[in-house]
């Protein structure tokens, strides 16, 4: 009998349904877990379910009994891989399930930064439209979608559909070759250049040593004034700091931030701390969670694990 214990059951909505494996097996969920509580309730556990949780070689070699590793997400950078290969733990993560969610949220925050949105939404909170005593007003710059350029940079599922919806808006995509590259690849534009023409940055690639900060101060200043940088990939990517200091000098039009480098991102964050800024929209690492992508990953966590125990692994990292 399979003992499945999920660390943090509360990072899957209530409203959303989590099957149940078919197979014989124990189940016990927590809400949330803290560091110092992963070995104790992982003791028995033969399949461990994580989503943020992080499980380190310390705390897996603490844990003989465990099989499995199902990670209730895409990124993979809470669990130790090279421990889990070189010890048979199988690993699986979730796939393609946010395909639609994460591209409309970059669409969206593309269309209210591109508009102003939320800048026009705090001059009639206070009351400058009063103030201006006409029909309408123009404190900030509109700009429109169609014919403005997209960089892509990361070029899996969500870089792609992204480019997609861009295309279909009648955006020019460009997708941006690895930082650094000493050769360009067909189909892909230097890193730089694409920095450089690019009226929208747009972030989809990994967190690793090689994309940590991958977006600071250098590359802020390459990018047009006019230009919008908007992140749904990893908080990492981005220097915070950088970022908040481009905005405020004018040297960067706006931003759409999901991600932090650290979540939930504490009060002293340099983003959070200049939240008041019109031209920077913050939201809390929902890109992906529309209630049918979520229900997508609900599905397919159970379909992981049910696989393994029927020996035939799926989504294996």
């Amino acid at each position: 009998m399979e003992t499945i214990v999920f660390l943090d059951r509360d990072t899957i909505p209530a409203h959303i349904h989590l099957p149940q494996p078919v197979f014989t097996h124990l189940w016990q969920a927590f809400p949330a877990t803290a560091p110092e509580q992963v070995v104790h309730r992982l003791q028995d556990a033969t399949i461990a379910i994580t989503n943020k949780v992080v499980l380190s070689a310390d705390i897996l070699r603490q844990l003989p009994q465990l099989k499995m590793i199902a990670i209730a997400a895409t990124g993979t950078n809470n669990v130790d891989l090279d421990y889990c290969r070189e010890h048979g733990i199988v690993v699986s993560n979730i796939r393609d399930y946010a395909t639609d969610s994460v591209p409309e949220h970059v669409i969206a925050l593309m269309f209210a930064l591109r508009r102003n949105l939320l800048g026009y939404h705090h001059d009639v909170q206070n009351g400058v439209w009063q103030e201006k005593g006409q029909f309408c007003f123009f404190t900030h710059p509109i700009g429109d979608i169609r014919g403005a350029t997209l960089g892509v940079i990361g070029a899996g599922s969500l870089g792609k559909a992204v480019a997609g919806l861009a295309k279909s808006l009648g955006m020019k995509v460009l997708f941006a070759e690895h930082k650094g590259a000493a050769q360009c690849r067909p189909g892909y534009t230097p890193f730089h250049d694409v920095l450089a023409q690019a009226d929208v940055i747009t972030l989809h690639c990994p967190l690793s040593d090689h994309t940590r900060n991958l977006i600071g101060q250098p590359e802020l200043t390459q990018m047009k004034p006019s230009a919008l940088l908007i992140n749904t990939g990893r908080g990492g990517l981005v220097d915070e700091q950088a970022l908040v200091e481009a905005l405020q000098d004018g040297k960067l039009a706006g931003a759409g931030i999901d991600v932090f480098t650290q979540e939930p991102a504490p009060a002293d964050n340099p983003l959070v701390v200049s939240s008041h800024l019109p031209n920077l929209i913050l939201t809390p690492h929902v890109a992906w969670g529309s209630d049918s992508a979520i229900q997508t990953l609900a599905n397919q966590l159970i379909d992981n694990i049910t696989a393994f125990v029927e020996g035939r692994p799926q989504n294996q990292v």
